[in-house]
């Protein structure tokens, strides 16, 4: 008998294997969902409509006869495209705005820090619904919205990270040897002060996706009958009563890819912090 302190060590021990092996899946999903769901995602069959989950239809068909598990396997590919395009975006902002606010002087910092405590005072999903109501629906306008709520927090990261790289020995002895600014900046400040916003990236990744999936599910995202899992979420909630499982396994797959990948980026982020701290 397996004893509770022992299934909880075993159990802690192959989280990490198995977030990793649910992640490839994800990726494999993305890259090549032929491969996992032969059935066509937009082929439509009004007689099959409303299936329940069973072997002819694994996760069951929509109000349009239309294979879920086949719409849930090709919906990743633009459920992950609109998460990692916001991150990318939030990143490459936050470390445009964080760098230019500690190497700009006091009047750039004061100003760009004093407009991302105000940025930062709203929640995220209102900051981007606003800023998509402005822009527009769309997946890309969707992905600029997302970055745009999430650059301020970038940019404090990268802002504290670069101050402490900015006092380091090395840099002190780059100026003295006279290298160049933009030399020393691309070659040992960007480098060092955005590593560490790399390995959080990853765990914000899983917020940037809830939020394209909220503003997907509200009808801000790609548009019907493109498979996206916030779109197939709003879908479903008008057959929650009679077809549930319309609704239920896009939202699983956006619990499951998100607590996937948060659980990689927390592993990857106590490496780097332990890496460091030796």
């Amino acid at each position: 008998m397996v004893r509770p302190r022992a299934a909880l060590r075993l159990t802690g021990r192959a989280a990490p294997a198995i977030a990793a092996a649910l992640l490839v899946l994800i990726v494999l999903a993305a890259v090549a969902p032929g491969l996992i769901a032969g059935a066509s995602p937009l082929e439509t069959d009004p007689v099959a409509a409303l299936t329940p989950p069973g072997s002819a239809h694994w996760f069951g068909t929509d109000q349009l006869g239309r294979d879920l598990f086949a719409r849930v396997v090709h919906g990743t590919r633009p459920s992950l495209l609109l998460g990692l395009g916001a991150t990318a975006l939030s990143v490459a902002g936050g470390a445009a705005l964080g760098l230019a606010a500690a190497l700009g002087g006091r009047a750039a910092d004061q100003v760009l820090m004093r407009a991302a405590d105000v940025l930062l005072a709203l929640p995220p999903i209102l900051l981007a619904l606003l800023a998509v109501t402005v822009l527009g629906t769309g997946s890309v306008n969707v992905m600029i919205a997302i970055a745009i709520a999430f650059v301020p927090g970038y940019a404090r990261i990268v802002r504290a990270e670069t101050l402490v790289v900015r006092r380091s020995g090395y840099v002190e002895s780059a100026v003295v040897l006279g290298v160049p600014r933009p030399v020393l900046i691309v070659r040992h400040v960007l480098p060092n002060a955005v590593g560490p916003m790399l390995v959080l990236a990853t765990v914000g990744f899983g917020a940037a996706l809830i939020a394209a999936s909220g503003l997907s599910f509200l009808g801000l995202g790609p548009q019907p009958p493109s498979p996206e899992w916030g779109a197939m979420l709003s879908q479903g909630r008008s057959f929650l009563a009679t077809a549930w499982w319309i609704g239920v396994f896009p939202g699983a797959a956006i619990t499951l890819t998100t607590l996937t990948v948060n659980a990689v980026g927390r592993r990857a982020q106590r490496r780097f912090t332990r890496r460091t701290a030796a």
